[in-house]
């Protein structure tokens, strides 16, 4: 199985490009490094392109040598996700699967600038879908549970989606492509699943950067002597879920067959538990010697998330083997605050 990874670099990309070379895929990442970092694939054998325009002539070059790609080598691309010669490869029929994992996620940064990431979110996926239409089996797509703006119904079941409208730019650049994916499949028949993530955490995930979750700056806050800051009153409630459920849930849905396809068909990802920050931070205080930092409620936040995931249970035979607390402990056994 020959397949693209967009933001191969970044947290959920790296730890599914690990995984598919170790199941024996043969697997290619394009990212910018705005949000990624190279260091993410450490471990792996990795071979460098100095951009996207090398690539349609790498692969020309090993077909006219009729050498096989090395598929315990990571082929790294670093440049835009919608350059030239990625296009051109994908519109080469390249790909088997591409698992489009690249985005600006930060809410907080598309309440600020919410021209720029329409274009990085939206504009670019389609022009992403465009290429991959008649020439790639599937596209893996990463939505979001911000598509449900706060749900009033928990847990939330997939149809919830429109009830509330998603309160920033990102959550409702995230229920447009959900749309445009029903589209394509309408227009030109590309099977598309939508994955909606809830809260993404684990090992190896940054804690300094502005794309850090609660848990990995709380790590890293802890790991320096800083301060864990806690938005609001700390009752808000996720449903937090460890990245080696996610990892699975991508090759699932790759993977699974589907009668009439998939066509757009949205799945949430998650654990169907909550926590809510006090709780965690509860943990921190019992464990560690911190001090919290108190801040008002970030604008576009929403208040609790809790997934009914019965949907890609039997759909897709999704089951998280690593619960919310468990995956704690393996977080910080990881940053050495065990």
């Amino acid at each position: 199985m020959n397949v693209l990874i967009t933001g191969g670099c970044g947290f959920i990309g790296s730890n599914l490009a690990k995984h598919l070379v170790k199941l024996g895929w043969t697997v290619d990442v394009v990212d910018n490094m705005s949000g990624g970092d190279i260091q993410s694939l450490v471990g792996e054998k990795i071979r460098h392109l100095p951009n996207g325009s090398f690539l349609p002539h790498f692969y020309q070059s090993i077909k006219e040598k009729n050498i096989a790609r090395n598929q315990e080598e990571i082929l790294v691309i670093p440049d835009d996700l919608i350059s030239d010669g990625v296009l051109l490869s994908i519109k080469n029929k390249q790909y088997d699967i591409v698992f489009h994992q690249a985005a600006v996620p930060r809410v907080s940064y598309s309440v600020e600038n919410p021209g720029e990431t329409t274009y990085e979110n939206i504009s670019k996926t389609v022009t992403l879908f465009e290429a991959c239409a008649d020439n790639v089996d599937r596209v893996v797509w990463a939505s979001s549970s911000s598509v449900y703006g706060g749900a009033l119904n928990l847990p939330t079941v997939e149809e919830e989606r429109g009830k509330i409208i998603p309160k920033s730019p990102y959550a409702w650049q995230k229920f447009a492509v959900e749309d445009y994916a029903k589209i394509c499949a309408d227009l030109y028949d590309l099977d598309i699943v939508c994955l909606r993530y809830f809260n993404v955490f684990g090992p190896g995930q940054l804690g300094d950067s502005p794309y850090a979750t609660a848990v990995s700056a709380w790590c890293y806050a802890t790991k320096n002597g800083l301060a864990l800051r806690s938005d609001g009153d700390g009752e808000q409630t996720r449903d937090m879920c460890y990245i080696d459920n996610v990892v699975q849930a991508n090759i699932l849905a790759a993977t699974a067959s589907r009668p009439e396809g998939f066509r757009g068909r949205c799945y949430n990802i998650a654990c169907g538990g909550s926590v809510s920050n006090n709780e965690i931070l509860e943990l921190f205080s019992k464990r560690f010697d911190i001090t919290i930092k108190h801040a008002h409620e970030r604008p576009g936040d929403v208040k609790h998330t809790l997934a009914d995931i019965s949907r890609a249970t039997s759909e897709l035979g999704y089951d998280p083997k690593v619960l919310f607390w468990e995956g704690l402990n393996r977080t910080l056994e990881w940053w050495g605050l065990e």
